[in-house]
């Protein structure tokens, strides 16, 4: 078994993300990168999930030892970026009220219209992302300018590419046989759509009252291990080694702060329209499965932005609803705050990415933080609009496929009924989705609305407090 590369999990391939991480948190890892880098230990593969060769016993021994080292580091950054929801909420002054507080009260379901354009739009954003995924932004815009497709305004396509720009910048070797406009034949599985509808299952099961635990539990049942990715993988091996939530996102994950827990945010805001707060709470206890701090900030923002976006069409105060489930003094914040005030500094998208690479570009392309960013600039700079939002949020590079999702699921929702999606976006779409998630292969979005919306109801029969305290 010597060949198998494990991808996400290997201990010598942790080491290197853990560093990076630990000088974004203010950690001191200088003495312990110095002892990986003396003993022949690389640095985290940039963009595949293993590095290529296997490492020698000593070395993996070696990696085990100092990711324990690392996890002792004192964290300077803890108070500001805190992971307990209530520490969460008190360092949140705007923090919105919810259905049970005085100025709150319980909201309508959303129509079936508007969540059927949302689910549509979570799709057609992530399929228009997904065959530049993990290629650099020149990339992406060489390939987009090849085919007189730049900015974007349709699905890329590898007719008219030449043969050496395709040889330098290659599509991404899975998506591109069923995301490129020539081979799109219906909605292909992605995680961005599998954990919307192990979301849904989880409210069908447990409801609104769900426990981390549970979440933990739907995912050894339902989810097979080798459609996870960074934090997710990491937790996954975690609950199999017998380490129980919240630790499971702690325990020799690196990837803790990257985007996997906003992939997951959205039914959490489609089940509490025009309630920021509960969406972002219900998100919390999804997130800490696998995610702390900035990682766990990036779930609550989309799920509130969701929530808010169920009852407003404008993305602009949807956008600031979602900061106010943020702690104000953390790096996720600032960063949306920054992509909000490009956005509105540059007439040109190009500029605006341009501007948020330099800043943020030394965070690892799945990193929550600089997607954050480019999430709120794309949704700013479209002032909502579907196709503008979807196109930016690729365009800009980074996760180009989850950033798709996420535009696409809130610029479906403020749309607010599938007739007003352009065609070209839905009808490849075909309402037939591929998952792995038993009971989910071929399902329509026009069913995937029908059960969310009866989800929906589920919620609203709870108070939000009531909730909390059981799952505490």
């Amino acid at each position: 078994m010597t060949g198998l590369r494990l991808t996400w999990v290997q201990p010598e391939d942790l080491v290197g993300h853990e560093l990076r991480q630990a000088a974004q948190d203010g950690r001191d890892a200088t003495e312990i990168a110095g002892r990986w880098h003396a003993a022949g230990g690389a640095p985290a593969p940039d963009r595949a999930g293993a590095s290529p060769e296997p490492a020698a016993p000593r070395l993996r021994a070696l990696a085990e030892r100092l990711l324990d080292e690392l996890a002792e580091l004192p964290a300077p950054r803890a108070e500001t970026e805190p992971t307990d929801l209530t520490a969460v909420r008190a360092a949140c002054p705007s923090w919105p009220p919810g259905p049970e507080e005085p100025q709150g009260e319980p909201q309508p379901a959303l129509t079936q219209g508007a969540l059927h354009a949302a689910w549509l739009g979570r799709a057609a954003g992530c399929l228009l992302g997904k065959p530049v995924e993990k290629l650099p932004l020149a990339g992406i815009r060489a390939l987009g300018r090849a085919t007189g497709n730049w900015p974007p305004r349709t699905w890329f396509t590898a007719r008219g590419v030449p043969a050496e720009l395709a040889a330098a910048y290659p599509w991404n070797r899975r998506s591109a046989p069923t995301s490129l406009a020539e081979n799109i034949d219906g909605m292909p599985e992605d995680d961005d759509l599998n954990y919307p509808l192990l979301n849904l299952l989880l409210l069908q099961r447990h409801g609104p009252e769900f426990t981390t635990a549970q979440v933990a539990r739907l995912w050894l049942d339902e989810l097979p291990a080798g459609r996870t990715f960074t934090a997710e993988r990491i937790a996954y091996r975690n609950l199999l080694a017998g380490i129980e939530p919240p630790d499971t996102a702690r325990y020799r994950n690196p990837f803790r702060e990257w985007i996997g827990a906003a992939i997951r945010a959205d039914v959490h805001g489609w089940t509490h329209p025009g309630d920021p707060a509960s969406a972002a709470a219900q998100a919390h206890r999804d997130a800490t499965l696998t995610h702390t701090g900035n990682g766990v900030y990036g779930a609550m923002f989309v799920a509130a932005v969701i929530a808010a976006a169920a009852r407003s069409a404008d993305v602009h105060a949807c956008l600031r609803a979602g900061l106010r489930v943020v702690p104000p003094r953390s790096r996720l914040a600032g960063a949306v705050g920054l992509g909000i005030e490009t956005a509105r500094a540059h007439p040109d998208f190009d500029t605006v990415a341009d501007v948020l690479h330099a800043a943020l570009g030394h965070y690892h392309w799945v990193h929550a933080v600089p997607n954050a960013a480019l999430l709120a600039a794309a949704l700013t700079h479209a002032d909502g609009d579907f196709s503008g939002s979807i196109c930016r949020a690729v365009s800009g590079g980074w996760d180009t496929d989850s950033n798709g999702a996420s535009a696409g699921s809130i610029a479906g929702l403020l749309a607010g009924h599938p007739a007003r999606l352009p065609d070209r976006w839905t009808a490849p779409l075909k309402n037939r989705l591929a998952t792995s998630v038993t009971g989910f292969h071929g399902t329509g979005f026009d069913t995937l609305a029908e059960l969310t919306r009866e989800a929906t109801r589920t919620v609203r029969t709870k108070p939000q407090t009531q909730i909390e305290t059981e799952a505490r």
